[in-house]
């Protein structure tokens, strides 16, 4: 397209988005007016995409990560062919595919996006697969906000993308100096963008965001750098051709008062088609072909002391060699989590995300977007860093599998900062996640591979929660744990109550029951893995069997495996006598034996507790 008719398209866009805002009375147009001509030009000249074939893999990648400017992108799907205009009008209003942030609702949209700070760190991830796992040439094209430069976690993906030299990626910065409630830290200061980017080893362009002919040669720059990332830093205007609202503050997230008016100034309606040059034909990675090897998982002997991280990592190292679609990312602490185990075997899939838990999420969510089945571990306190990667990855309907190590009070004299004792609530709270606590090597090594496996329980965010010390193997090598199941590990006719334990608090339970049997008094003991989805036949069960259910977690109490087993009562089933028995104190240094005890959540200490009801309560 020529200079004037990528001002016209420009133009086209931001009457659509001005049309949109008006037709659903909300939304973002001044956001999306700005960057109205670095979308026509992107659009025009320079986006190689088969809008037919979104699945194509040569095609290059969009990713607004300023997701409010949503108007823009359904504008440019116009523009394109993708969508109609009636289509473009039912913006915002339910059912359509056409919210106001973008989802994967629509076939072209990667991820959701609208959590600002988001969108370069998982355009990181896609083109780290680009470079090193697909070998595909095409490119990333990131459309960032300048309000969101402020977010940590854009400085955490602009370190790692130029550490990895992704010269297959561009950032473009709509720099319209007004963020929400008035102007930025930076308004039009492109050289203090440009400084800290340079600073980190990017090649930045600065530039007039509304001449068509400079960003037009600003992204043929981008596109022959070679060696290192490229920002597009572009000064524009909010609110770009109409002057009741061009850079003006107080106009952002409104629609315009006539939008009419508006439309008029702007030149009226426009119905443009732009033909987008379709990418050049390319093969899906051979990584993605290799699926089918047989899987032999790791194997341990009963009575064996070995610790589920441990067994992750031999685990997915055996899943690495089975297939080639496996990646594996580690927050610089893969000689912790095990996750070395994969990365010594298979280095070329293996990725160091070092101590930037955000990008090590995003990272996960990028590559699945092509394919690949990313597993992402580091300790499970540090996962809480990421809570706001892992909620929009619900939102992308992203498939990734995430390992938090050194959970609870047992990691020892560590000490509470390195506890996990947050994120089983923090996971089970996140729209369709899976939650699984294995107790024993054997159960670790098949829970890892069930999350590969995509079936339907065990789609979306599933996270594995691992164990730093030793623990007894429990479990034969060829006993089956299916999501959302249990094992019932002891049980009488004669059962008083029911204990139910995840991870190292199965093996206290087993001894309390040892214990308690000496005594007299007989407990079934059920080691509930699957902590979402819970397995609420056997909860049902233990109830109705024993009437008295006593939960034991190494976990706040709030949250975790209590709250688990009290919701399978919420729906007005009746309720029998629950007892939680969790991390109520704040731990200091000591040994695993110590930290258990003091949290009352030993063998000692659950004996004690089910004693304590033994009397209280007449049991049938």
């Amino acid at each position: 397209m020529d200079s004037e008719q990528l001002i016209q398209l420009g133009q086209q866009l931001r009457v659509d988005a001005v049309r949109a805002a008006d037709a659903a009375q909300s939304g973002h147009p001044t956001s999306s007016m700005s960057a109205a001509d670095l979308a026509a030009v992107l659009l025009g000249g320079h986006l190689r995409y088969d809008f037919g074939r979104p699945d194509h893999p040569g095609n290059d990648r969009l990713i607004l990560s300023k997701g409010h400017a949503s108007p823009l992108l359904y504008a440019m799907y116009r523009a394109a062919g993708a969508i109609d205009d009636e289509e473009l009008l039912t913006y915002r209003r339910r059912g359509s595919r056409l919210e106001g942030h973008p989802t994967p609702r629509l076939p072209w949209v990667d991820v959701a996006t609208g959590s600002l700070g988001q969108g370069l760190p998982v355009g990181v991830g896609v083109a780290l697969a680009g470079k090193r796992l697909d070998r595909v040439p095409y490119r990333v094209w990131v459309l960032s906000g300048d309000s969101e430069m402020a977010e940590g976690s854009v400085w955490e993906a602009v370190e790692h993308a130029a550490h990895e030299h992704l010269d297959n990626l561009t950032l473009v910065i709509d720099v319209n100096r007004l963020g929400q409630r008035g102007p930025t830290r930076h308004e039009w200061d492109l050289g203090a963008y440009s400084r800290r980017l340079h600073a980190f080893g990017w090649h930045t362009i600065e530039v007039d965001g509304h001449d068509v002919e400079a960003v037009d040669t600003a992204f043929n720059e981008a596109r022959s750098t070679t060696g290192r990332p490229t920002a597009v830093i572009a000064r524009t205007r909010k609110g770009r051709g109409v002057a009741a609202v061009e850079d003006k503050e107080g106009m952002h997230g409104k629609p315009l008062k006539d939008a009419g008016s508006a439309i008029e100034e702007l030149g009226g309606p426009r119905f443009a088609h732009v033909e987008v040059e379709k990418p050049a034909a390319a093969r899906s990675s051979a990584l993605l072909a290799a699926r089918n090897g047989k899987l032999k998982l790791p194997g341990y002997e009963k009575g064996d002391e070995v610790a589920t991280r441990n067994a992750y990592g031999e685990a997915l190292a055996a899943l690495g060699s089975a297939r080639g679609d496996i990646v594996a990312l580690d927050g610089e602490v893969s000689d912790s989590t095990r996750s070395q185990f994969f990365a010594k075997e298979h280095p070329d899939r293996f990725f160091e995300c070092y101590i930037a838990e955000q990008q090590l999420v995003a990272a996960a969510v990028g590559m699945q977007t092509r394919g690949y089945v990313p597993y992402a571990s580091t300790f499970a306190a540090f996962l809480t860093r990421a809570h706001d990667f892992v909620r929009m990855a619900a939102v992308s309907r992203a498939g990734i599998n995430l390992v938090g190590s050194h959970a609870g009070v047992a990691i020892g004299e560590d000490g509470p900062s390195q506890m996990g004792l947050e994120d089983l609530a923090l996971f089970r709270a996140v729209h369709g996640s899976t939650v699984l606590y294995p107790c024993d090597a054997n159960q670790t090594a098949k829970l890892v591979a069930a999350m590969a496996e995509g079936e339907a329980q065990s789609r979306g965010v599933r996270y594995l929660r691992t164990s730093r010390g030793a623990t007894p193997v429990i479990y034969g090598p060829d006993e089956e744990f299916p999501v959302g199941g249990s094992k019932l590990l002891r049980s009488s006719d004669d059962d008083q109550l029911t204990l139910f334990a995840a991870g190292v608090t199965v093996h206290e339970a087993l001894r309390a029951a040892d214990l308690l049997a000496q005594d007299g008094v007989p407990v079934r003991v059920v080691d509930l893995y699957s902590v979402k989805p819970v397995d609420e036949r056997a909860v049902q069960e233990a109830a109705e069997r024993t009437g008295c259910l006593v939960t034991v977690e190494d976990h706040h109490p709030q949250g975790g495996l209590g709250d688990a087993v009290a919701e399978v009562f919420s729906d007005g089933r009746p309720v029998p006598r629950l007892v939680r028995l969790a991390v109520g104190n704040m731990p200091g240094s000591a040994t695993e034996q110590e930290q258990l005890s003091a949290s009352g959540i030993d063998a000692d200490s659950i004996a004690a507790a089910v004693k304590l009801l033994a009397e209280k309560v007449i049991v049938r």
